[in-house]
């Protein structure tokens, strides 16, 4: 539900609007209250938004219409008919009665934003528990009219009936008389780990008959249409449209500024604070006019980055600022000091842009006494905070409001791009909109992480693994923080004298193989340029996933050829658990795995050989196994990822045909990433600025088929599907590609160049020692 309002609209005036009340918890003896509203109640006293308050979460309208507050955006995935889903459930409504207001600071809960694969799992706990109260509460106050003891009655569609006999009833619009001001639990925590408890215990999931079911996605229609709203279409009365000129080089400053090479264009301005440097005009065509033809002096640029050939040799070479073994079971590098023989391979990913469908927009209203801001961030009210660190503005005077932009998943150039209009509507007076270019969103925007990953191992004489040993190697996955809570996290707070503190961090690959000895740990070396870098780093789908298990996974299939065996039966071999071992099974029998070492799947066509690979990953409580089958054109060195099939357990299902759709998300971009996309870059800026220096995979690219097969445990709470399946991708297609060709592909993206490169010397091996 996107919806435009005014920037003085506050809870109360929307629900007005919307002819609703919001149903809470009482707090005094719930039989007098259900019976005889108080004074408080007849006045429409309202609590403020708080986590604490039925109010917050839930309102019913005099129709029976319900709202729910959510306080996360939702970035194409359709959480927000999951959320209505589970509303609708706890509530005993039709699904279609639920309207969802999301990721607004002045209308919802900080929920924590988009972030790791949470919107059902940890989002969507709060609105369960606050619709449940809600229905409990509405019972007891049809239990007092129709005189009938609430586990007598029964609800169906927003009606509640005696059970004995249906001819006393009421609807939920007739029992809503005033706000009742009451409480529920909360844990005092804010964002992710923010909960809230009522009275009322949620339904048992046997009982279930809205969550499991595929209502539509609600953004279709429009989308199809043309009529669905992003941000980059908001207009505000006054608007003026903004530019943000960046250096060409990275670490210049403007050091000198002619407004006169501009005067030509009319009603446009310069807006110069310390390193900010942007141009306003009263049309965008203008504001393109004005930063093409602006004369600026720059300060010297500052050659730090090592140059796009030079990276993996000099992520070797560098210091490690920071390192972490995360996971230390037996000894492994004692084991493999006395292994008769050490397999050992080493892995490379690059850096990747989010190169979203279009540039970046962020639009700002700064007025003295206020500020509303709206954004495609996946995170509202992290950049609310920021947003009034940069102002100066207490946060009950900030407003962030959330709307669909062009792409997302991570932390991309939302969030930079409405803080651009935040300076600029504040120097000018007005509001201002900014809208980035194609160079700007692949030279500028946040990148994920480049890395290496070596691998060692050592094999018992019967083919088990005996000691595994696991090093990521690169930039930190974030140079600025993704949760925007700080000015320095972006490009306008850095140029305004907010000096950025990178956090050095990495992972390693998250998944339940048991061996003897096993250690698993990263290193991670210092940023090149810590303000204004255009290779600043930070969450990017799945951080560090994809290239993590690129490296594992590979490594276990290459293991498992060392060891002459099945790909499949080399990882059930090293797993326990049950939720693992389903996935790889369901998979593999559902792509129509033939067992047989790496190499046996193989089939050639003239100049098209075909190959089928496997990789298993788990990823917030989510646990994925893929088989992809890919064609290679031996004399070209294209790779086509023909079929996929993804197993894919994540708890109970909340909406099947939306999970598959999500499935199919993270393939295709997985795809894309493995296939594709890599930044280049030479000493001071990047190279990569549109579709042909950073190409993406396009419609004849994609897969044919994506078969999935949904492991629903309704015994256990929903977990993540944002991106489980996208994590195992990029290992599939290598084990694919060396099953069709037998050459192994250990730097991504796997080109046609780096394909025919690696058939042209297919003794490539796992080395020993």
């Amino acid at each position: 539900m996107n919806m435009q309002l005014p920037t003085s609209a506050s809870r109360r005036a929307l629900l007005q609007g919307m002819g609703a009340l919001i149903v809470t918890a009482p707090v005094l003896a719930e039989a007098a209250m259900a019976a005889a509203p108080t004074a408080a109640m007849a006045a429409g006293a309202k609590p403020a938004l708080a986590p604490s308050e039925l109010d917050s979460w839930v309102a019913v309208a005099r129709d029976g219409k319900v709202t729910a507050f959510f306080g996360k955006p939702d970035v194409g995935q359709g959480v927000d008919v999951a959320i209505a889903q589970i509303v609708a459930e706890e509530l005993d409504v039709p699904v279609d009665h639920v309207a969802m207001v999301m990721a607004d600071t002045g209308l919802t809960c900080d929920q924590g934003g988009t972030s790791g694969s949470m919107g059902v799992k940890r989002g969507g706990v709060a609105l369960r528990y606050a619709a449940a109260e809600a229905r409990r509460l509405l019972v007891e106050r049809a239990s007092a009219k129709l005189g009938v003891a609430p586990e007598a009655l029964t609800v169906r569609d927003g009606v509640v009936v005696a059970t004995a006999d249906p001819a006393k009833r009421v609807a939920y619009g007739e029992l809503v008389d005033g706000y009742f001001n009451a409480k529920l639990e909360w844990n005092g925590r804010w964002g992710l780990g923010l909960d809230t408890k009522g009275k009322a215990k949620p339904k048992n999931p046997a009982d279930y008959r809205i969550v499991g079911q595929s209502p539509p996605r609600r953004d279709i229609p429009g989308k199809v249409a043309g009529t669905f709203e992003y941000v980059a279409d908001l207009r505000l009365p006054g608007m003026l449209h903004g530019r943000v000129i960046r250096p060409a080089k990275a670490g210049a400053v403007p050091v000198k500024v002619d407004a006169a090479s501009i005067a030509a264009i009319p009603g446009a301005k310069v807006v110069h604070r310390m390193d900010f440097l942007g141009v306003v005009a009263p049309d965008e065509w203008g504001a393109i006019r004005a930063a093409r033809l602006l004369d600026v002096t720059w300060s010297e640029p500052k050659a730090v980055f090592p140059g796009h050939t030079d990276l993996y040799d000099n992520i070797r070479k560098a210091p490690v600022e920071k390192a972490e073994t995360v996971t230390n079971v037996g000894s492994a590098l004692e084991a493999l000091a006395k292994a008769a023989k050490v397999y050992e391979a080493e892995y490379e990913w690059p850096y990747q842009s989010h190169a979203c469908m279009a540039g970046a927009c962020g639009v700002a209203d700064v007025k003295p006494g206020s500020v509303t801001c709206w954004t495609a961030t996946q995170k509202p009210h992290s950049l609310w905070e920021s947003v009034a660190k940069l102002t100066g503005r207490p946060k009950d005077k900030v407003r962030v409001i959330g709307m669909a932009g062009p792409g997302s998943y991570g932390r991309n150039d939302a969030g930079d791009a409405a803080m651009d209009a935040v300076v600029l509507s504040e120097a000018v007076g007005q509001p201002v909109r900014v809208q980035y270019m194609r160079h700007e969103g692949t030279a500028w925007d946040p990148k994920g992480a480049a890395s290496i990953h070596r691998v060692r191992a050592s094999l018992t004489p019967d083919g088990k693994i005996e000691a595994f040993d696991f090093v990521s190697k690169g930039l930190s996955r974030m140079d600025v923080n993704t949760w925007e809570t700080d000015p320095r996290d972006t490009l306008a707070g850095q140029a305004l004298g907010f000096t950025n503190k990178p956090e050095p961090g990495f992972a390693v690959p998250n998944e339940k193989y048991v061996f003897p000895h096993k250690r698993m740990g990263w290193e991670v070396i210092p940023t090149y340029l810590a303000n204004g870098s255009p290779l600043r780093t930070s969450h990017f789908r799945d951080p560090l996933g994809p290239q993590m298990h690129f490296a594992s996974e590979s490594f276990m299939d290459e293991l498992a050829l060392a060891a002459k065996a099945d790909p499949v039966a080399f990882r059930l071999a090293h797993l326990k658990t049950p939720r693992e071992i389903d996935a790889l099974k369901a998979a593999a029998e559902k792509a129509g795995w033939t067992a047989g070492p790496p190499g046996a799947r193989r089939k050639v066509k003239g100049d098209v050989a075909s190959g089928m690979g496997i990789a298993y990953a788990e990823c917030g409580g989510t646990v994925v196994a893929v088989v992809a089958e890919v064609e290679v054109n031996r004399k070209t060195g294209r790779v086509w990822p023909k079929r996929f099939t993804v197993a894919h357990d994540c708890g109970l299902v909340i909406n099947p045909a939306g999970l598959k759709n999500c499935i199919e998300g993270n393939v295709v971009q997985g795809c894309s990433r493995a296939l594709f996309e890599e930044v280049k870059f030479d000493k001071s800026s990047v190279k990569s600025v549109d579709w042909r220096s950073y190409p993406i995979l396009e419609i004849g690219d994609a897969p044919e088929a994506v078969d999935v097969v949904l492991i629903n445990r309704p015994e256990m709470a929903p977990q993540g599907a944002g991106e489980p399946a996208h994590r195992p991708i990029a290992a599939a297609l290598a084990n694919a590609i060396f099953d069709a060709t037998g050459a192994r592909l250990r730097t991504a993206p796997f080109t046609p160049e780096r394909v025919k490169a690696a058939m042209a010397s297919v003794g490539a091996k796992i080395t020993s020692q």
